[in-house]
């Protein structure tokens, strides 16, 4: 700026300027920008480093203007007013200042204000400079005479040309490299912003379930431990909900994965609506969920959360071509009654969760120390179940099935039977529902078709009259896909014809999807097998679907049978209207439980077409069944 203002004056002498002093004024401003940039670059600039730096640069920028001046070798020299010096000082350092302060400032200045503020500073700090050159230029007198010695060293125009390209030069190149270095830090920023969004995205994945979008067990753990921590220095409670889907298997078996995986999604989404934002709902594995409810003020107010979880499920799931409901099991443990740990409650919870399948599903209760025993308990009975059949621990027992009227033996009903190693005698009713949650009920339930078929075949090539023999089909194996083709199978191998094989199923199951129940049920009577609905009056059977089955019997429960003995009993009646209903459907009765002569006598007389019971014979194992039949088995 100096040099390029000199232009502006003129004098009626040549004018010029000597090389070394002029080099030496550029070593004192380029010493003083050094100084300006290092010190607006610190983190901080305390107004004593402010106010020493404005001093250093003012002076520095006064002297180089005086050092030009002097560059012209003025003779006799240049005179100077010393006020006017001193203000062109003042002018200087002020300006440094400003421009210290201002370009610290605006470090830190937002971008869309940066532009406008750095302008506007600018040009405060262009007209500081003009002001202290020309409050300089003010202070200087040239004697009448004066003569400038350097006239011939250094022209002031090739100089200032010389000094204005070289500016814009410097200039061009670190607004060159601004911009290189800009976009270099827009591209690290957004790498930045790329890598972290990866690892966000990595950091959801590694603590959210895929399917459901829920938190996993890694996720829930940490939470645990955080709702643990609260709860012990606030002296809360909070609750831990395990929700297991009854039946799910059976879904994924008979409908396909996809449709499981749809029933998962949209629970997790009814979940997710019941609860506060601060409840903690995961998926635990399979078809099991667990939720996490906090601050709770006393342990019943559990209850009523259970009562909102079992609503996420009253409204059947609208699916992929097919509606149905299902039920979930609900085991609860409170933070500290239950447990002090996330594994004591989970287990705890868990414990709960299996009494409620034992006790019928669709419900739900809190932990209770008892528990653990038979949880223990079920737990070592599913592992014992996966070795059963290879260990020969499953046998069949036959239940007698007699003619009402005559008393003829007229088949059997083949039910399972289970010795445990170490236990002894399992009974059904325990460990049927255990092989049906681990999914080894498919395995057994062949299993006992083989062996029925292997001992028909035994009892026909010993000549014995042909009977027909009832199996109980379980509602995971009446939904599998291969059930038809593994029963024929297994039949062709033994020689034995579908009529002697009847499969039963009960009422409860039957009228659970029943369209699906009926394709099903359809699907064994073409393929030349009979069916029976098994402890009908205690489910909610619908006329036109008991119809559309067309079933070959119907076995009335022992319940109702029970009763009969009983004067004024409404059994008598209910027994007498399933009888009628049986025989307008042309479908044949079977009373079960029957333990007492009066009970046989009045069944006979409402026209009853078969009995079974303790009163006319128990489950017989093959040796005892066989002498039943008239003669000792070829096949044990």
């Amino acid at each position: 700026m100096h040099f390029i203002g000199m232009l502006a004056f003129s004098l009626p002498i040549p004018l010029g300027y000597d090389l070394s002093t002029t080099l030496y004024s550029l070593a004192v401003v380029i010493g003083v920008s050094y100084l300006a940039l290092h010190q607006v670059t610190q983190r901080t600039l305390t107004p004593t480093r402010l106010a020493a730096g404005a001093v250093v640069v003012g002076m520095g920028i006064s002297g180089m203007h005086y050092m030009g001046m002097a560059a012209m070798q003025m003779s006799p020299g240049i005179e100077y007013s010393l006020p006017r010096v001193l203000l062109s000082v003042a002018v200087a350092i002020a300006a440094s200042f400003v421009a210290l302060r201002l370009a610290f400032v605006l470090r830190a200045a937002d971008a869309r204000r940066r532009l406008r503020q750095r302008v506007a500073a600018a040009m405060v700090m262009g007209a500081a400079i003009c002001s202290m050159h020309y409050t300089g230029m003010w202070a200087a007198e040239f004697p009448v005479g004066v003569v400038c010695l350097a006239a011939g060293e250094i022209d002031i125009h090739w100089l200032a040309a010389t000094i204005l390209a070289g500016t814009l030069g410097v200039l061009g190149v670190a607004l060159v490299l601004s911009v290189l270095d800009s976009r270099l830090q827009d591209r690290t920023l957004r790498f930045n912003d790329t890598l972290r969004s990866a690892n966000e995205l990595l950091l959801y994945q590694a603590t959210h379930d895929e399917l459901t979008g829920l938190p996993n067990r890694g996720f829930l753990a940490e939470r645990l431990e955080q709702a643990i921590l609260f709860a012990r220095s606030n002296d809360k409670r909070f609750a831990v909900y395990f929700i297991d889907i009854d039946g799910f298997k059976a879904i994924n078996d008979s409908l396909g994965h996809n449709v499981g995986d749809a029933v998962l999604r949209e629970l997790a989404a009814r979940l997710r609506l019941k609860l506060r934002r601060e409840d903690v709902v995961a998926r635990f594995g399979g078809d099991e969920f667990v939720v996490v409810v906090e601050n709770l003020s006393t342990a019943a107010i559990a209850g009523d959360l259970a009562e909102k979880l079992l609503d996420c499920f009253q409204e059947e799931f609208d699916l992929i071509d097919t509606h149905m409901t299902v039920s979930p099991s609900i085991g609860i443990s409170v933070f500290p009654e239950d447990g002090l740990t996330s594994a004591a409650l989970l287990k705890n919870a868990d414990a709960a969760m299996y009494e409620v399948k034992n006790a019928g599903r669709n419900g739900y209760r809190f932990f209770e120390a008892a528990m653990n025993t038979s949880t223990q308990r079920a737990m070592n009975l599913q592992r014992s179940l996966r070795g059963a059949v290879a260990g020969n621990q499953l046998h069949i027992h036959y239940q007698p099935k007699f003619d009402c009227a005559s008393g003829k033996l007229l088949g059997a009903e083949a039910l399972l039977r289970w010795t445990h190693p170490e236990l002894g005698p399992i009974e059904p009713s325990e460990f049927i529902p255990i092989a049906e949650r681990s999914g080894n009920i498919t395995r057994i339930g062949q299993w006992v078709i083989k062996a029925v078929c292997q001992q028909i075949q035994s009892w026909d090539n010993a000549g014995l009259a042909p009977v027909k023999i009832a199996i109980n089909l379980s509602p995971i194996q009446l939904r599998s896909s291969s059930l038809i083709r593994d029963v024929i199978e297994l039949t062709r191998e033994h020689g034995v014809t579908p009529s002697r094989l009847m499969f039963e199923i009960t009422e409860s199951v039957a009228m659970q999807n029943a369209e699906d129940t009926m394709k099903a049920v359809q699907r064994l009577q073409l393929a030349g097998f009979e069916m029976a609905i098994d402890d009908f009056g205690t489910g909610y059977s619908s006329l036109s679907y008991l119809q559309q089955f067309a079933v070959r019997q119907l076995k009335v429960d022992r319940l109702f049978v029970n009763e009969l003995d009983v004067k004024g009993s409404k059994s008598r009646s209910i027994v007498s209207a399933i009888i009628g209903l049986a025989h307008a459907l042309d479908m044949e009765v079977v009373a079960e439980g029957v333990e007492t002569a009066s009970q046989l006598a009045l069944l006979a007389e409402m026209k009853c077409d078969q009995a079974q019971g303790f009163l006319l014979a128990r489950p017989l194992g093959v040796g005892d069944f066989s002498r039943l039949m008239g003669m000792e088995p070829a096949l044990a």
